[in-house]
């Protein structure tokens, strides 16, 4: 029989794991481990051309250098294109995903309100049909007037809009590719996920989580959105801002320091430790209610 809590890590490969990384990992890791739950590992990798070559077998390897074990085998979302067609082919079927002929241009074009995340909200150009003698480009999945709102473990309350505020939202992309948002979604479903602990710059995007798993009729997970890490110049650490690669000779040191960014009274004397005396310290003094409730942390101001 399975444990009530079953989580999971999911990074994309689109570079080796990083500090900003690593506290995600940590979080979601002790969480599900100290409720005595689940772990499940899955490279995120539906997004081909942002795939850079070795970088997922560096993550898995680069994981197990620090101490982490999961359950199960790796999920490569590379291999679930069947599942995500399923999905979207139900969507279709009930009329809530729609063909899309707009391109950026022309969604700029017309567009009149920024979306949450950055952008423009979709305005609903082909929501009621396609222009004359123009074919789908792209598949998306209409949204309601309702507010869809949940409380976040860390955040508190969140509530979108999300016709005001993101518009119908991309399924299939016209370049063929599955988006994220509909991965993601069939994904947890698949793997029974019941709480999703990641870093806060996904908050914004869960709404559309939450809206999918309502329309195809699938439980919504509990949510926690870690703080995230930032640099000096206020950007959320990551490999575009060219956040430096873990280490693993440094594996110990790196594990003290993301438990002390998400709060935890770490004593002095575990700098020294070896990874396996981190695990066994954090195992038993893991404290959720000690994670700071903010969406980001920058670096410099911690101790």
């Amino acid at each position: 029989m399975s444990p009530v809590y079953r989580g999971r890590f999911a990074p994309s490969p689109t570079g080796p794991l990083h500090f900003g990384s690593l506290v995600a990992a940590v979080g979601s890791y002790l969480d599900a481990r100290t409720q005595g739950g689940e772990w499940l590992l899955r490279i995120e990798d539906v997004d081909t051309p942002r795939n850079v070559p070795g970088a997922a077998e560096n993550i898995i390897a680069t994981l197990a250098a620090f101490g982490f074990e999961w359950d199960g085998p790796v999920l490569w979302q590379s291999r679930r294109r069947e599942a995500y067609a399923a999905a979207l082919a139900q969507l279709q079927a009930t009329g809530l995903a729609y063909g899309c002929t707009c391109s950026r241009k022309e969604i700029a074009d017309s567009a009149s309100r920024p979306a949450i995340d950055g952008g423009l909200a979709y305005p609903g150009t082909c929501r009621h049909g396609l222009p004359a003698g123009r074919s789908a480009r792209a598949w998306r999945l209409r949204v309601g007037a309702a507010e869809i709102a949940f409380d976040d473990r860390l955040q508190g309350h969140v509530a979108q809009q999300l016709e005001r505020d993101v518009g119908d939202f991309v399924l299939l992309r016209a370049d063929g590719l599955f988006a994220y948002q509909l991965a993601v979604a069939v994904d947890d479903q698949f793997q029974g996920i019941s709480d999703i602990v990641r870093g806060a710059d996904l908050l914004a995007s869960t709404p559309r989580q939450i809206w999918l798993q309502q329309c195809m009729g699938w439980p919504t997970p509990r949510y926690a959105h870690l703080p995230v890490a930032s640099n000096a110049a206020g950007e959320k650490l990551s490999k575009q801002t060219l956040a430096p690669a873990l280490q693993v000779g440094q594996a110990a040191a790196a594990l003290v320091g993301a438990l002390r960014f998400l709060g935890q009274a770490v004593p002095a004397e575990l700098a020294r430790a070896s990874v396996a005396e981190v695990w066994a310290w954090a195992h038993v003094h893991w404290s959720f209610a000690a994670i700071p409730r903010q969406a980001a942390i920058p670096l410099a101001t911690l101790p």
